[in-house]
């Protein structure tokens, strides 16, 4: 009962005590001031909200609450983590264990080591979630590495946490998801059977698969992709033709609904597809970044499939980020919400997400905005590559320049040797930008963008761009 108290839980008052607090009337009150005697003191009256149930029931519901988040140095888990701290509940922070937090650190901040790939048994996570309330699960990858796999990470230790959480009467779990279909790769089909095992529990367990998620306020993973293509100079870079349609969700706006999830009694159970409040083009998303980063240029250059593909490919196969054939297939089919999904997502959480407009036009582009985007790709020449990079780079260019001595001029050779490191960067760049970019050159151009797929924008005093509705 104490331990329930400290949680904000409003107990109703025994019946029996509300009758005789109620049952006084102004004539005793008045009798016991007439005869001097001292009324006896009474306990502050309850809140008669309370006494109903249902009321009694919302109340708990907002209360403030103490919630384990996994994968909470992630890109959503950040967001999440901000956004339960904001509406004032206790956060344990669930992360890889040798991650350093903020300092200094909040104080409703705490912060505790685990491992989804070795935390496989329900007892693992007991101690983890003393005194919790909820648990919102944020954790992921995107390829196996290093011992960890998918039926480890989407599917074993989600199942251990929410049998763990379940044996402390924790009141909620939040998983979220992938919006995509089983097809498209192990990634997605690992979390939808993760899903499926989940919902089977004894617990109330809300699902979310967001469509893309991208915030203006920095990038990560995906979204340094997408803007480092969005920054490119003279054209627009999209895979394919950039039909394919998505529907865009802010981080931020993905935080509150899954708080929602948390606090609102209807929207305890099932599966939600999330998403921003329409469906857009993918290459319509890019312009729309192209023009909140002040870069000219509305020309697209459409990279061909095939090239895409085989980027995909070595992406799996030697890279860490993104781009890979999981990514791609989810790209071409698309990452839109089903008919209907968008009006279920309103009724059960509060209010409709921001268009990317509203987003982007909240959201000052700065310079560091701009510099980042532009000079992604020389990322590997400051990463672990670093140094065999330029050893390769100024290696081959040493070579070409011999084998094309005599056809090349001096000023020609000069810009051989400078420009070869660069292009030895991308070629051992982890993500293979080097394919996506050559699609620059060797594909046929597409043309400007449609006057329809374009944000309307004013350019404001320096260099930043108002968006208007």
């Amino acid at each position: 009962m104490r331990a329930a108290a400290n949680r904000g839980i409003i107990h109703c008052p025994p019946p029996a005590q509300e009758c005789v607090a109620a049952g006084r009337s102004a004539r005793d009150n008045a009798r016991e001031r007439a005869s001097g005697a001292r009324p006896p003191r009474r306990a502050p009256p309850r809140l008669r909200t309370a006494c109903n149930p249902a009321a009694a029931a919302a109340a708990s519901e907002k209360a403030t609450m103490r919630v384990l988040v996994t994968g909470a140095d992630g890109f959503i888990g950040r967001h999440v983590v901000k956004a339960l701290l904001e509406r004032g509940h206790a956060v344990r922070a669930a992360v890889r264990s040798g991650r350093d937090g903020p300092a200094p650190a909040p104080a409703a901040l705490e912060r505790v080591a685990c491992d989804l790939a070795r935390d496989l048994d329900p007892a693992a996570w007991l101690p983890r979630l003393d005194g919790v309330d909820a648990v919102v699960n944020c954790a992921g990858i995107l390829r196996e590495r290093g011992g960890a796999t998918f039926a480890q990470v989407h599917e074993r230790a989600p199942l251990a946490l929410a049998q763990a959480a379940r044996t402390v009467r924790a009141r909620r779990f939040v998983q979220v998801s992938a919006l995509g279909a089983p097809e498209d790769g192990a990634f997605v089909a690992s979390k939808h059977r993760g899903d499926r095992q989940l919902l089977d529990l004894d617990l109330d367990v809300t699902v979310l698969r967001p469509s893309l998620v991208y915030t203006a306020a920095g990038s990560y993973g995906g979204t340094t992709l997408l803007r480092a293509l969005a920054a490119m100079p003279c054209v627009l870079p999209v895979p394919g033709d950039g039909a394919q349609p998505i529907q865009p969700i802010d981080a931020d706006d993905l935080a509150q609904i899954i708080v929602a999830a948390l606090e609102r009694p209807e929207a305890a159970r099932g599966v939600f597809e999330i998403g921003g409040p329409h469906a857009m083009a993918l290459r319509a998303f890019l312009g729309a970044l192209r023009a909140w980063l002040g870069v000219p240029g509305q020309r697209v250059q459409a990279v061909p499939a095939p090239l895409v593909q085989c980027g995909a490919v070595l992406g799996d196969w030697f890279g860490s980020g993104p781009l890979g054939r999981t990514m791609w297939r989810m790209t071409q089919r698309g990452n839109a919400l089903p008919p209907g999904a968008l009006p279920r997502q309103q009724a059960h959480f509060a209010g409709p997400p921001r268009s990317v407009a509203a987003v982007l036009g909240a959201t000052p582009c700065h310079t560091q905005d701009r510099w980042h985007a532009q000079l992604v790709p020389l990322g590997p020449l400051l990463g672990w590559p670093g140094g065999a990079t330029l050893a390769l780079g100024y290696g081959a260019s040493m070579a070409l320049a011999l084998i094309a001595v005599r056809h090349l001029g001096a000023a020609r050779q000069a810009l051989l040797f400078a420009t070869a490191p660069f292009f030895g960067a991308l070629a051992l760049d982890q993500e293979c930008r080097i394919l996506v970019f050559g699609g620059v050159v060797l594909a046929p151009a597409r043309g400007p963008l449609e006057r329809s797929e374009l944000p309307v924008v004013r350019r404001q005093r320096g260099g930043d761009f108002q968006w208007i509705e």
